[in-house]
């Protein structure tokens, strides 16, 4: 069995799932994703300035028939809990949302921290079923199925990538 590279894992995940539209808030850990993203012809890609900027963003796309995914780092959830809360669940909109879970172990820098900890709680706390894959198969497999899983509950799906993930 070939073993799959933790970014290219990622990317074809979104690619099965038909994922065709995808904003994102810069992230180091991302950053060999969002080239290959940018490299796709078929993927629309909007880097944003914050968070629920791309919530809306990805609203809008959802609404235009496209299907959507937002690439950040855990810490920009705290940005985005209103508008994940007041649009795309009470409008019921699909979202898969890549997350790099920075704060756990491993995190050198001592602010994500409270944050990396905090992640999976909140998520829970507003009822969001979230993935928290170790190796890049589960990765894909995880978001391949993270579309439909979006479209049934009606509300954002997250896959929380760790600092041991990359």
């Amino acid at each position: 069995m070939i073993k799959m590279d933790s970014t290219e894992a990622i990317f074809d995940g979104l690619k099965d799932a038909g994922i065709d539209f995808i904003v994102s808030v810069p992230c180091v850990n991302l950053s060999k994703l969002l080239n290959m993203i940018d490299e796709d012809d078929e993927i629309i890609h909007i880097p944003v300035t914050r968070e629920e900027e791309g919530i809306g963003l990805c609203a809008g796309a959802y609404l235009g028939g496209k299907r959507p995914a937002i690439l950040m780092q855990n810490s920009g959830l705290g940005n985005s809990i209103n508008a994940l809360k007041s649009l795309t669940e009470l409008y019921h909109f699909p979202l898969i949302m890549i997350m790099s879970h920075r704060g756990t172990e491993g995190e050198n820098i001592c602010g994500q921290v409270p944050m990396g900890q905090s992640t999976p709680l909140i998520l829970e706390a507003m009822d969001f079923h979230f993935f928290k894959p170790g190796t890049p198969e589960g990765a894909y497999e995880d978001i391949r199925n993270s579309w439909e899983f979006s479209e049934n509950e009606g509300k954002p799906v997250s896959i929380l990538l760790e600092i041991k993930y990359w």
